[in-house]
């Protein structure tokens, strides 16, 4: 049976279809995506990847796509969206409204050329010199496909980022997707980037509404990156909008030899989010770090779905994962690696914690571990727990209040996750952003 959620999307597609970037390939397509999305429908609670999110019962309707806004993109707008520190990062930012691109920042000496370029995706889809980004649009069946298939069919715009072989930014790239709007809407954005051999950079994905568009909102993203030849990248994401927000995210990345990938996700008050992530090893001796900060109250739900597969030899992967969650808030972590019988010297550490300040609060944690290889170093640990009473005693009989006390120890439990961010000033942005959000406890 078939859902009026899924049922909706179908005749918007049939609406607004031939209305989409891309020409060539892409109708083409967009219209196997949304066939391929008829055929499996919203994943639900039967599908083992989607047992503690289940989309069919909780996407009732699906929006219309969001139209381009007449806002102009300038310094106050940037904050509003995404709060006075990580609008005042010193970065390149390309900035997406609405699901379309409308405006980049570029500081003098750091302009797109030989190190480093971009492109609007709507722009390329089927330009000449651009058939990698096809082969990124290519649909693989699997339980991501609904996501991966509404996004392909209603994408409207994102980013096409090229860093140069041997290239070394000295400054982030900070790609804004803004939503606008006074009535509920949907967005889809993608970002493909390349980092080439040898190359270092920092990327910085935030995904926010105007505070004032206290609207419901959906988004799809989906963000594919390559790191080459002992090329070095720093991933960081930013996702707020608030209680009546339901973003679904993939990001897929894949490392070559000796490459270094370090990823970092900030998911502070979304109504529901699912952020799932893929990582595969096609060259030995790659790392990878990722981590994440799960931010939740009232009844958000925030699931975490990622797997690892270690495909060659002497690679290493480490995952870090915590979650504050307060009033009725539900956060999952679902984490795999996979060592394949090649995959030998492989070393991988899974960690998942909560911290949980409500009764009614819920932590569904699963973290596995699929090995085939037999010289290879791999664990991993999941807990929850409340404030400790005893610390918040000793707070309080030093004189600290009991609300700044119970603000330090999430602080305190917090800061292991943000210390994985390496780029200090973002770090601090980050931790900015959880201090606010704190404030919203007390």
């Amino acid at each position: 049976m078939r859902t009026e959620a899924e049922d909706q999307l179908a005749r918007q597609f049939a609406k607004v279809g031939s209305d989409l970037p891309g020409k060539g390939w892409v109708p083409a397509a967009r219209k196997d995506a949304i066939i391929r999305f008829g055929g499996a429908g919203l994943p639900h609670r039967r599908i083992e990847e989607w047992k503690y999110t289940d989309l069919r019962a909780a996407i009732k309707s699906a929006f219309a796509p969001a139209g381009a806004s007449a806002r102009k993109v300038d310094s106050a707008l940037l904050a509003e969206a995404l709060g006075p520190d990580m609008a005042a990062l010193d970065c390149i930012r390309l900035v997406l409204l609405n699901g379309r691109f409308v405006a980049s920042a570029v500081p003098d000496g750091h302009e797109p050329g030989s190190t480093w370029h971009f492109s609007p995706l709507a722009k390329v889809l089927d330009k000449p010199g651009y058939e990698w980004v096809q082969e990124a649009f290519a649909m693989v069946d699997d339980d991501r496909l609904a996501v991966r298939a509404i996004n392909t069919a209603f994408v409207t715009d994102g980013i096409a980022l090229r860093v140069a072989a041997g290239a070394k930014l000295d400054l982030p790239i900070h790609i804004v997707s803004i939503t606008d709007a006074d009535e509920p809407v949907a967005v889809a954005t993608r970002n493909l980037i390349r980092i080439e051999a040898g190359a270092k950079v920092t990327v910085i994905e935030s995904h926010v509404g105007l505070s004032e568009a206290a609207v419901m909102r959906q988004a799809t993203s989906v963000t594919q990156i390559a790191v080459g030849e002992q090329a070095e990248a720093d991933h960081i994401q930013h996702l707020a909008g608030g209680a009546d927000v339901t973003h679904l995210g993939q990001w897929d990345v894949e490392l070559a030899e000796s490459a270094i990938y370090r990823g970092f996700q900030l998911t502070a008050g979304v109504g529901l989010a699912r952020n799932d992530f893929r990582a595969g090893f096609t060259g030995p001796d790659a790392r990878l770090d990722l981590s994440g900060l799960m931010l939740g109250r009232g009844r958000d739900h925030i699931d975490t779905t990622l797997v690892v597969d270690h495909t060659t030899t002497g690679c290493e992967s480490r995952e870090l994962f915590k979650a504050v969650l307060d009033d009725r808030a539900r956060a999952v972590f679902q984490g795999k690696v996979i060592v394949a019988p090649e995959a030998q010297k492989t070393d991988g550490k899974q960690m998942a914690q909560a911290l949980m300040l409500s009764p009614d609060a819920e932590f569904d944690s699963k973290p596995e571990l699929e090995i085939y290889a037999d010289d290879v170093a791999c664990g991993h640990g999941s807990t929850a727990a409340e404030l400790d009473p005893d610390m918040l005693f000793y707070l309080r009989t030093r004189g600290i209040p009991r609300d700044e006390a119970r603000a330090l120890l999430i602080q305190s439990f917090a800061a292991e996750a943000l210390e994985k961010i390496g780029d200090v000033a973002v770090r601090e942005a980050a931790r900015a952003v959880t201090l606010g959000w704190l404030e919203g406890l007390r």
